[in-house]
């Protein structure tokens, strides 16, 4: 891969369109755009602080039983994209009232009907390790 592939500025604001969609359902708790933004597929995965889910349907399921949503605080969020086709984004954040600070990757690939999230990882620090 050519170093003028990674970060096109036009595929970089579509993949930062795409992350914060997915940050604003989430935070909103809106389950059919949670599930759209994943791949629809049985490989997908999404670790989670508790869980790992494998397949679509795992984290549909999973996405049902949570019934509030915390509100959080992104920063240090980073997008790559790797030719037009390919993106990683990375975030930390902080949950209101929790002073352990969350860690967030996600990868992006285009797919026909968009970018979808085809693997994610979600962890937690304990407070003063950071």
């Amino acid at each position: 891969m050519d170093r003028a592939d990674i970060n096109d500025p036009e595929i970089v604001k579509e993949v930062e369109a795409a992350f914060q969609g997915y940050e604003a359902a989430l935070m909103a708790n809106d389950l059919e755009n949670l599930d759209a933004y994943f791949w629809q597929d049985p490989q997908v995965l999404r670790y989670g602080a508790g869980e790992c889910l494998y397949g679509h349907e795992a984290i549909a399921a999973y996405r049902r039983t949570r019934k509030t949503i915390p509100q959080r605080t992104l920063r240090n969020t980073t997008i790559m994209t790797y030719g037009r086709d390919f993106a990683t984004a990375n975030t930390e954040f902080v949950r209101e009232g929790n002073a352990r600070l969350g860690r967030q990757t996600q990868t992006w690939v285009r797919m026909p009907e968009g970018w979808r999230i085809v693997a994610a990882h979600v962890s937690l620090m304990d407070e003063g390790v950071y």
